[in-house]
């Protein structure tokens, strides 16, 4: 089959050639990829940022996200039928949708939104997945409460307002002054340009911070937040919680400790809580989400649409850092 793959780690590495079809184990499903998404996590993995994480090894097909259909089963996979429309973000240790084929775990999978064309189910899974295990499962945002999204222009953000205001919150979200009125229209209560706002001035009394920027935003989001409240970055820094939760060595879970010592001593000064996410694949969860995005609560955003030939330009667009919402990849 042919897949976007690397040899080696290196911010520019990566070659669409043939590999091997993938191996189906007895609780696989595999797929003929129809579209997939580019992630900045995929840039992170090219680079080498995670391998003490997720020691890969090559040659490593990239991608994170998928949307097409079932084309054979393994033995004891029992929920999904040749023929069917699934989407997914497969779990991280077995990833690869920069490919025509991929063989996922079925508990990774659910049945693609009837409502939307491969392309933008494609779009989909690791965002709204990172945004439900924030709010829902971590955060447990309830009816009332105040929640700040950070980047709500991006892939993660543009779902995550959307997430927020359906569980009835009060959203505020930063972005740059072209992309004011544009999230305003996604649901966000509030807007700051950071270009022309500091939203440590603006923001007080919030329950809940979804950081997934740098240091100095991720310190700064302390301010805003009100006794009891809730930091959840994405972009760390990972803490030993999350290598226990990964089953990293224990040299590592200190290492992750002291990376995050700083930030969990502020945070406690001022009497809020900190958490890292690193979100897993979860198809029972991605099957509520189908849920809403059938009853037209959540809603894909795109911002463009490449080729197959053309996956190291897509990644170098993401890489920018000025999409708006999802950047997707036609396969078939």
């Amino acid at each position: 089959m042919k897949a976007f793959f690397i040899d080696r780690y290196g911010k520019q590495n990566g070659v669409i050639g043939e590999v091997p079809d993938p191996a189906v184990g007895v609780h696989d499903v595999l797929i003929q990829v129809h579209a997939t998404s580019v992630n900045p996590l995929d840039s992170k993995i090219r680079t080498g940022e995670f391998k003490l994480i997720l020691p890969y090894t090559f040659p490593l097909v990239l991608g994170n996200d998928l949307a097409g259909v079932v084309v054979r089963t393994g033995s004891a996979a029992k929920r999904f039928k040749p023929g069917d429309e699934v989407y997914a973000r497969p779990p991280e240790a077995r990833i690869g949708t920069f490919a025509e084929l991929i063989a996922v775990d079925e508990n990774a999978l659910a049945l693609k939104p009837s409502n939307l064309d491969m392309a933008e189910a494609a779009s989909i899974p690791l965002a709204v997945l990172t945004a439900w295990q924030a709010l829902v499962e971590t955060a447990q945002v309830k009816k009332g409460q105040k929640v700040l999204i950070h980047a709500g222009s991006g892939g993660v953000g543009t779902l995550a307002i959307q997430l927020a205001k359906h569980l009835g919150a009060f959203v505020a979200t930063t972005t740059s002054t072209a992309n004011v009125e544009w999230v305003k229209a996604l649901g966000a209560d509030v807007v700051i340009d950071y270009k022309q706002q500091d939203f440590a001035n603006e923001l007080r009394d919030y329950d809940v911070v979804l950081n997934s920027l740098g240091a100095d935003v991720l310190e700064k989001s302390i301010k805003v937040l009100k006794p009891g409240g809730l930091l959840i970055s994405l972009s760390g820094p990972p803490t030993a919680q999350f290598a226990q939760e990964q089953g990293l060595s224990w040299v590592l879970g200190q290492v992750m400790r002291l990376l995050s010592s700083g930030i969990r001593r502020k945070a406690r000064k001022h009497g809020v809580s900190y958490a890292f996410l690193f979100m897993r694949a979860n198809g029972v969860q991605l099957q509520k989400i189908t849920s809403l995005i059938e009853a037209g609560v959540i809603k894909p955003v795109i911002d463009r649409s490449f080729p197959f030939v053309s996956t190291a330009e897509a990644l170098r667009y993401v890489e920018q850092g000025r999409s708006k919402g999802k950047v997707t990849i036609t396969i078939q």
